[in-house]
């Protein structure tokens, strides 16, 4: 059941920012621009949300960074 969580952070991840997360292949946080990491934080915290949580930090389970 945990993967199925993880597949939909990341299923997510990509339609929130248009872009693979860094545990799917993407860009790490360190290789965004600016405007990008408003878009990934953005999107962290609405992914965190749905996912039943309150803290951008948990994504990075799912995510990665």
């Amino acid at each position: 059941m945990h993967g199925l969580r993880h597949a939909y952070a990341q299923q997510r991840y990509l339609e929130l920012t248009g872009w693979l997360c860094p545990v799917a292949g993407g860009p790490t946080s360190k290789m965004l621009s600016r405007e990008q990491k408003a878009r990934d934080t953005a999107a962290r915290l609405e992914i965190s949300r749905e996912l039943g949580h309150e803290r951008e930090q948990i994504t990075a389970a799912y995510l990665g960074r």
